[in-house]
């Protein structure tokens, strides 16, 4: 027998998944990634990082973007947030160049980057304060974007007195309070122990789901990548043939909605999986140059069994 689990080709899907993804692709274009690169100078000479990087994104998409250590992940989307420049093709937004950070664009972070000297409510109406707006009408919209994640009842907290996932939650109402049309987030919940992000996971779909909102979220995790989005972007990192970042695939995810941990072990989640680790990591077992050069260290009779 076989030990190699037998799953569906991960290019298929159901009929009802396929008409959904006939019709996401008819909707408008939000955003348009053409042929990006980035390149840095630096003592030895120019160094690329990135290149040749070009998808769209889809009105109400929810994009994932994975790839090994170096491919170049937070590099887009800080190019995408108009936080870094690009030095190689383009990137518009409907359909307007992206030259520099916009409330078009909300972000998300991995660290907590909340004011620890505003409320949730403070914080959360900071951007609509900034925007010009009266303070009874941002604390009312604010309030509304806090009961949207949840957290109605520390509307008047400060930072150091929630959990991590909180906190999260409090920074996903302010990007949104500012209605941008794309929110960014890049590894959001990295820094969660592995319950609170589930949680979290939960909470972005169900507000992604009530919330005319797109999202390209940036993940280094297989499992998570899979079960938030539409379409999945894979990026290699260099290797000896292709020196520098580079878009390996773009996946159209053939789970259907709504999404839940249960179906982690489904036979076309699994498929899918295989996939992005067959892309990543070549689908080779660990070689030998992956093996760090461990010395033993126990007595005998201390061996592991």
């Amino acid at each position: 027998m076989s030990d190699v689990l037998a799953l569906p080709d991960y290019t298929e899907m159901d009929p009802a998944v396929a008409a959904r993804f006939v019709r996401l692709k008819q909707r408008p274009v939000v955003l348009e990634v053409d042929r990006v690169g980035k390149t840095y100078a630096s003592a030895k000479g120019p160094t690329t990082a990135l290149a040749d990087v070009s998808f769209q994104v889809h009105r109400r998409e929810f994009i994932t973007v994975i790839g090994a250590s170096g491919c170049g992940k937070s590099t887009l989307i800080r190019m995408l947030a108009g936080l870094e420049p690009y030095t190689a093709g383009s990137i518009a937004l409907d359909g307007k160049p992206v030259s520099g950070p916009g409330p078009e664009r909300g972000m998300v972070f991995q660290g907590y980057t909340l004011f620890p000297w505003l409320t949730v409510t403070r914080n959360v109406m900071f951007g609509l304060r900034m925007a010009g707006m009266g303070d009874d009408e941002a604390r009312s919209q604010a309030q509304q974007w806090i009961e949207l994640v949840g957290l109605a009842r520390f509307a008047d907290a400060y930072p150091h007195q929630l959990s991590g996932g909180m906190k999260q939650r409090v920074a996903i109402a302010r990007a949104l309070a500012n209605r941008p049309r794309i929110l960014l987030m890049d590894e959001p919940f990295g820094a969660l122990d592995a319950q609170t992000r589930s949680q979290m996971q939960s909470y972005l779909l169900q507000i992604w789901e009530n919330v005319n909102i797109t999202v390209l979220f940036i993940t280094h995790d297989l499992d998570e990548a899979i079960l938030l989005a539409d379409r999945i972007v894979v990026l290699g990192a260099p290797t000896p043939g292709i020196p520098h970042g580079h878009l390996m695939e773009i996946i159209d995810v053939p789970v259907p909605h709504p999404r839940s941990a249960e179906q982690l072990l489904s036979p076309r989640f699994l498929a899918t999986r295989r996939r992005i680790e067959e892309l990543i990591h070549g689908g080779h077992a660990q070689s030998t140059s992956d093996k760090l050069p461990m010395i033993k260290m126990t007595q005998a009779g201390d061996e592991v069994v």
